[in-house]
């Protein structure tokens, strides 16, 4: 991941709820120590809502950093007393005070609150989509290899990659999302070599000759291991592929075709999508890179390969192996320098298995070596379209919330017994939370589009109140989300909304109440800010359950 690129300017856009209360912190620091020009306020939710909304604790961090020096401060919460005395008047905030050693506590506006998401309401979430300090990432995500299974891993990386590509295009990021399919190496001189041997008419029997690709690179396998003549002459094919001949080309390109069209069927499905630039894409770029970390003294001989070696890792990193072969090394390192200096990319996200983490720590660090990375870095009947669209949606996005909710980091239990339970944190029980809001919509018999020009929020119930507070904090979590590449920060987020709109819907009665036009813009709102968590999260929502 690379850094370095400013904010992105947006008229339309004014940054997370977190963002602009950092502001108005930031004019308050300056003037309360004008020669720190470069502290950033260190604001947080408030952790128990009787003291505020949002916290800024840079208070106790100024006191170490003036003690014992000549200031008119006497410890801690003097500086906190005098941080809140001088916030800029803002209609965004109702009350501040001090709490313990400095920490500076806010409410925010009511009003503003309401303000907020009627102003969403009438212009589109997408004013409510974060500022973050990128313009282009890369995101390479699925990458499984040609001629094997997708397995559930390849899965795990798909639908993690396509969230947070949907999460950093909705923040406004140009994001390049990558397929980084195996399509080269050592096993396609031994699937080449067995296709000639078995179908010496293959290019006329065409994809028949194959059949099944993955019994296909078995039986191949299979011949490889037990004959070490068809070993040698796989070996050979090798080295005709890569030299570039025209009918182990033709071979290679109907291998990696058939597994595409296989690989296709899983992205349609899942509703992913992404552009494939494979191992064999970066092949060409692969003795420049190695030159110049050769020139800048990284690779050495050992024991017949080329190396780098690593600070602290038992092994060396091989970019050449001993017989003068390239591997998955020299591979990444050429696809990493291309998306530096080619695709101009301020981040590049790997998302992949665990199983992989000693590798890319190595990459990365040999990147580093190089100077390219920093070093830190009801309603109507039920038609049959219907019913087979809202068992499309509620299937595959049971799979992938399933997978989201958890941290990527862990191991998880693939379960379609939980998956599929409509009760807890599941996607199940989320789609019937959207659907059973947009039926009270409905059953309101009000236009809704025009209530968002006639109507006005008013935030006069708690349960109200709490609802606006935790909608209008929908930027700061996707900002989050992004900036952590942590899917499960939103589907957190998604679950408390739905636990939230419940308690709200308990204790506010929307149809035939005084408050309806109020409280249905609210029920619009919550509504909204769910399709855009399940859009994010690559989860088709459904109206009707």
């Amino acid at each position: 991941m690379q850094g370095g690129a400013a904010h992105i300017i947006d008229a339309d856009r004014v940054g997370s709820v977190k963002q602009q209360v950092s502001e108005l912190f930031k004019v308050s620091l300056g003037t309360v120590v004008p020669d720190q020009s470069d502290i950033e306020p260190l604001i947080a939710m408030c952790n128990n809502a009787k003291f505020g909304d949002y916290q800024c604790n840079n208070a106790m961090n100024l006191w170490s950093m003036i003690k014992g020096k000549s200031t008119q401060f006497k410890n801690p919460r003097s500086i906190g007393e005098a941080i809140a005395g001088n916030l800029p008047p803002s209609e965004m905030i109702e009350s501040s005070g001090v709490a313990g050693a400095g920490f500076v506590n806010i409410f925010l506006s009511k009003d503003w609150i309401a303000k907020s998401i009627q102003k969403m309401l009438l212009n589109g979430i997408g004013v409510w989509a974060p500022i973050l300090p990128v313009k282009r990432a890369v995101v390479d995500f699925s990458s499984p290899n040609i001629a094997k299974e997708m397995h559930v891993g390849h899965l795990r990386s798909t639908i993690i990659g396509d969230t947070l590509s949907r999460m950093l295009e909705f923040s406004k990021v140009e994001v390049l999302r990558r397929n980084h399919v195996g399509d080269w190496g050592t096993q396609f001189g031994m699937l080449i070599e067995y296709l000639f041997k078995e179908f010496p008419d293959w290019e006329d029997v065409g994809d028949q000759a194959i059949g099944d690709l993955q019994e296909f690179y078995r039986a191949a396998k299979r011949k490889f291991d037990e004959d070490p003549s068809f070993k040698e002459r796989a070996q050979q094919a090798v080295v005709r592929l890569q030299g570039g001949e025209a009918q182990y080309r033709s071979a290679w390109t109907k291998i990696c075709d058939i597994s595409r069209k296989e690989f296709d069927q899983v992205y349609q499905r899942l509703g992913v999508h992404l552009e494939e630039k494979g191992e064999s894409f970066y092949n060409p770029y692969i003795p420049r890179v190695l030159e110049e970390l050769n020139n800048k003294g990284l690779i050495v001989e050992s024991e017949g390969a080329r190396v780098i070696f690593i600070e602290g890792q038992p092994i060396p990193f091989i970019v050449v192996k001993s017989d003068g072969g390239f591997n998955y090394a020299s591979t990444d390192l050429s696809a990493l320098w291309f998306r530096l200096n080619e695709e101009k990319a301020d981040w590049i996200i790997y998302v992949t298995d665990v199983g992989q983490s000693q590798h890319f720590q190595m990459l990365f660090s040999a990147a580093k070596r190089a100077g390219w990375l920093p070093p830190n870095g009801k309603i109507g009947e039920w038609t049959d379209e219907e019913l087979e669209k809202t068992a499309e949606a509620v299937g595959y996005g049971a799979v992938k919330y399933a997978d989201l909710k958890n941290n990527r980091l862990t191991n998880y239990t693939f379960s379609f017994d939980q998956m599929l339970n409509d009760k807890g944190n599941t996607a199940v029980y989320l789609l019937y939370a959207h659907a059973r809001i947009c039926s009270i919509i409905r059953k309101s018999g009000k236009d809704i589009e025009q209530l968002k020009q006639t109507g006005t929020i008013v935030l006069g119930h708690a349960d109200e109140q709490v609802l606006g507070l935790h909608l209008i904090r929908f930027a700061e979590i996707v900002e989050e989300a992004c900036t952590n590449l942590n899917p499960n920060i939103l589907c957190e987020y998604l679950y408390n909304l739905s636990e939230i709109y419940t308690r709200f819907y308990t204790n506010c009665q929307v149809v035939g109440s005084p408050e309806e036009p109020s409280r249905l813009l609210l029920c619009e709102a919550t509504a909204t800010v769910m399709r855009k968590c399940f859009h994010l999260l690559g989860i088709v929502p459904v109206y009707k359950i």
